[in-house]
């Protein structure tokens, strides 16, 4: 699926060719909190990295590598409009067939998820309610089952996920 996406004040645009676009992963650990602004809305997509075109004012892509609890730093680039602060999508090189756009940064029209799977629950700030609906998968910690095998279980994986 093709989609396109940007910033809030349109300083950077993007395109990426997503074989997995079906917004249903609500992250609620500290990292997407903060560096999305949200209470389990950075909705990671599942794109082909090679196929990312960027169109961006000179210095208004920024990349952000986030401390984890231990210390160390993440090897995933989250890149944000360092002009208004959007979080636009991770990258990390373990993974460099692949690209995670944020569905907030998407202005395509998304698939309706058939149900979302909540993670990272033991990190939830006090704050966010727990909307999952009944029978909806919910995780302490990240879930065993990837973005590309619960896009394959419900039939919507679009086209063949990239090899890396």
């Amino acid at each position: 699926m093709h989609l396109e996406g940007s910033c809030h004040c349109g300083a950077v645009r993007f395109s990426v060719e997503a074989h997995a676009p079906v917004p249903y992963l609500r992250c609620h650990c500290s990292i997407c909190r903060k560096t999305a602004g949200s209470g389990g809305y950075a909705i990671n997509l599942g794109a082909k990295a090679d196929t990312l075109t960027v169109d961006a004012e000179d210095g208004a892509l920024g990349c952000y590598n986030a401390r984890m609890e231990d210390g160390s730093v993440s090897s995933g680039e989250r890149r944000f409009c360092t002009r208004c602060g959007t979080a636009l999508w991770v990258f990390s090189p373990e993974w460099p067939h692949l690209i995670h756009p944020h569905a907030g940064g998407i202005d395509t029209p998304l698939p309706d998820p058939p149900e979302q799977v909540h993670i990272m629950l033991g990190s939830k700030a006090n704050w966010v309610r727990d909307d999952s609906r009944e029978g909806e998968a919910r995780f302490e910690e990240y879930p065993d089952q990837s973005l590309d095998d619960w896009h394959r279980a419900h039939g919507l994986l679009s086209g063949d996920p990239p090899q890396g």
